[in-house]
């Protein structure tokens, strides 16, 4: 469902994203786990179509993002850590134009928000205008906004930044449920235990390329480290920090 072949972003000397070569099958949820600056947010643009790269593509169900945007996006939804959302719309106008963006009949809109909604527990703030609301609040639209239209892919940046543990849990149940029934979940993360509890495999970035890609149990072989995946982690990026470092003194 997305495939990733040669991926590379450069702004100026620096090489945000390295020749990333990936593939996340049809229902499938993927974790991506990185410190700060390993490139994930700039992959997940690019991914997206927001972000036009140096070389390489990205294919969303067989379709290049950048030759065939629209019609690639019809099979994509997306949320970044801090979705920008319409502030002087109601809860309820936003949802019904998100699903209208996407072409949905009138009757589907209807027919899914009444799905969603509830489980999001929205019903409260459905009048209300997007900026009087939380964060929590604001990031719990924009997952139901993007889940509306039934996405093929979701790509979501830190979905869980602002949210309580009760609908923390909710969105997770919810991702892992239409996993299920095919959909696709590509998930940035710094919280390694959402990682290790949802994903099917796990890629670990740092300097722009995947150092690790497996299972929790694969990548705690490949590091020699048992344990949680924090161990594991930690072990890698330090791993492959210090071989970085140990490049760049013998040049």
């Amino acid at each position: 469902m997305i495939e990733i072949e040669n991926l590379t972003k450069r702004f100026g000397d620096l090489c945000a994203v390295n020749e990333l070569n990936l593939t996340v099958k049809k229902g499938e949820f993927f974790a991506v786990l990185g410190p700060n600056a390993a490139g994930k947010t700039t992959t997940i643009k690019m991914i997206v179509g927001l972000m036009k790269p140096n070389s390489g593509s990205v294919r969303i169900c067989g379709l290049d993002i950048q030759n065939a945007p629209l019609e690639a996006r019809k099979h994509l939804a997306y949320v970044p850590d801090f979705p920008f959302l319409y502030e002087k719309l109601t809860a309820w106008e936003f949802i019904r134009f998100t699903g209208q963006l996407f072409c949905m009949p009138e009757p589907e809109i209807e027919s899914k928000s009444r799905e969603l909604i509830p489980i999001f527990n929205l019903e409260p703030y459905l009048k209300k205008t997007i900026d009087t609301l939380s964060h929590g609040t604001r990031q719990r639209i924009a997952i139901v906004s993007a889940l509306l239209h039934a996405p093929d892919v979701i790509i979501l940046d830190e979905p869980m930044v602002g949210l309580d543990p009760h609908h923390a849990r909710v969105v997770k149940d919810v991702l892992k449920e239409r996993t299920r029934r095919g959909m696709t979940v590509f998930l940035s993360t710094h919280q390694l235990s959402v990682a290790e509890e949802m994903a099917d495999r796990i890629a670990i970035m740092n300097h722009g390329k995947i150092i690790a890609l497996g299972t929790a149990e694969e990548l705690r072989n490949h590091s020699g480290s048992g344990g949680q995946l924090e161990k594991t982690f930690l072990s890698l990026t330090a791993e492959e920090a210090n071989l970085t470092e140990n490049h760049k003194l013998a040049r």
